[in-house]
């Protein structure tokens, strides 16, 4: 980084150091000195806004609720308002699980107090630290109370990933120079940790994605089912969708039956709970078991109507009186010939 011939006492060469860094600055950086805390992203950072993932599913299934409610308007009577609440009942269970696959608050944790900033300085700060937990990684938050303070933007949210190599990521967060409370919570996870946590993070998230996988292509499945005069399997499939996602929280939550490791930052600490996609989960498995028992039910009580209300295995001859207008014979050609009316079934079988 330095010249080589740079040979002078400790003191000497730490100055002469500290002179080079700051008059040779990267390009569009401000290498300064602010009470002992060091600037180590050299452009402003922007604050974590919302998940790319998230919203792509999201517009995706919106792009699908406008296009299958574009054809109400070509349904009559009051099933037209059945369809809406169908096509947007099924659509919500769908979002919904493909979603938390990908959201980072199954679990988390918030505290506010009073901590160290950086590394190598005594500069205390006060700000609110968060833990989120997904079932992919980890985020971790660091927001500053005011957000700016010793002249810098105290707003971080940092991404740990179980994909990768944990190790790994936590060294380049210690190359970046992330704040003391981000390090510390990292270092929890990672494989050198007395904590442990990793292990159990890890394959519980992995566990509980792919249950939730399952449930999305049971849920695939039921929606077909319910376009078919098989109504009773439909129901079936909802229940087996609401299954699988209690499974899938039932694997999350085995990362409570580990030693519960305690996060110690300055006077205060915290431990992780259940949080919004958590409860979300539970929210949709009941929907889906709602539905499935209703269907059953419904459909070993009233099999007929319900085949009429999903619009399926409906024979227009059976339902409907089939009127015929009056015939006008020749009797010319009917001299002697005895005719007898014809009756509805044999009209029936003519067509045939």
């Amino acid at each position: 980084m330095f010249p080589s011939t740079f040979t002078l006492s400790s003191s000497s060469s730490l100055l002469l150091i500290v002179q080079h860094s700051a008059a040779s600055p990267r390009r569009g950086a401000k290498m300064t000195f602010y009470d002992d805390i060091y600037p180590f992203y050299s452009l402003q950072r922007t604050s974590f806004i919302f998940s790319g993932r998230l919203l792509t599913i999201i517009l995706v299934f919106l792009v699908l609720a406008v296009s299958l409610l574009l054809i109400l308007p070509g349904i009559r009577g009051k099933s037209r308002l059945f369809w809406m609440f169908r096509i947007i009942i099924s659509l919500f269970i769908g979002v919904v699980i493909v979603a938390l696959n990908f959201t980072n608050d199954w679990a988390e944790a918030k505290m506010t107090t009073n901590a160290t900033y950086k590394s190598f300085s005594n500069a205390v700060v006060n700000a609110e630290i968060g833990l989120h937990v997904g079932l992919y990684g980890i985020n971790v938050t660091l927001k500053g109370n005011p957000v700016v303070q010793f002249n810098e933007t105290i707003n971080y949210n940092e991404m740990f990933s179980w994909h990768d190599t944990i190790e790994k990521q936590y060294e380049e967060a210690l190359e970046k120079g992330l704040p003391n409370p981000i390090l510390y919570i990292a270092e929890k996870f990672t494989l050198s940790s007395p904590c442990g946590l990793i292990f159990q993070y890890r394959y519980s998230g992995r566990y509980a994605s792919a249950t939730l996988w399952t449930a999305f292509c049971c849920w695939l499945l039921a929606n077909i089912l319910f376009s078919m005069p098989v109504i009773l399997y439909a129901g079936y499939m909802m229940m087996a969708t609401a299954a699988f996602i209690f499974f899938s929280m039932a694997s999350f939550s085995t990362i409570m039956n580990v030693p519960q490791c305690v996060f110690s930052i300055g006077t205060d600490s915290f431990e992780t709970t259940y949080s919004h996609s958590f409860w979300l989960a539970l929210a949709t498995g009941v929907l889906c078991t709602v539905i499935g028992i209703l269907v059953v039910m419904f459909n070993c009580m009233i099999p007929e109507k319900m085949k009429e209300a999903f619009s399926v295995g409906v024979d227009s001859y059976e339902d409907e009186d089939v009127s015929y207008g009056e015939g006008y014979l020749n009797t010319v050609f009917l001299d002697g010939v005895t005719i007898s009316p014809l009756t509805s079934k044999e009209v029936l079988s003519a067509h045939i």
